[in-house]
């Protein structure tokens, strides 16, 4: 009977440390958005070359600029104007559930 008990309140632990941790993770991811959002400088797009290798178009002020991000450094690959640029409309910080991705997962394999 003692090691059940000890079973059931290592279980309570364990769910409790889980709870915390969610919780202080959307804390942090909260944080860290307001201290980034609404500055001078916003990534705009980013594109995978390789594993390591990611070109990007950051705004920078009024100005946007195509870098090129690897591994140990940064790369300016040049200006472009923003008459050029097809920018998606809505939130850049809008979130999709995990419930709709895999709606859309589901339904891409069912066809």
């Amino acid at each position: 009977m003692d090691s059940y008990l000890q079973f059931i309140s290592m279980l309570i632990v364990f769910v409790l440390v889980l709870v915390a941790t969610y919780f202080f993770t959307r804390w942090m991811a909260g944080y860290q958005k307001e201290k980034t959002s609404g500055g001078n400088i916003e990534i705009i797009e980013t594109a995978r070359i390789s594993t390591t290798k990611y070109i990007q178009i950051v705004r920078i002020g009024n100005k946007y600029i195509a870098i090129g991000v690897g591994k140990d450094e940064i790369t300016n690959l040049g200006e472009i104007s923003g008459e050029e640029l097809i920018i998606k409309e809505g939130d850049p910080g809008e979130t999709v559930s995990f419930r709709e991705i895999l709606e859309k997962f589901k339904s891409e394999k069912k066809k």
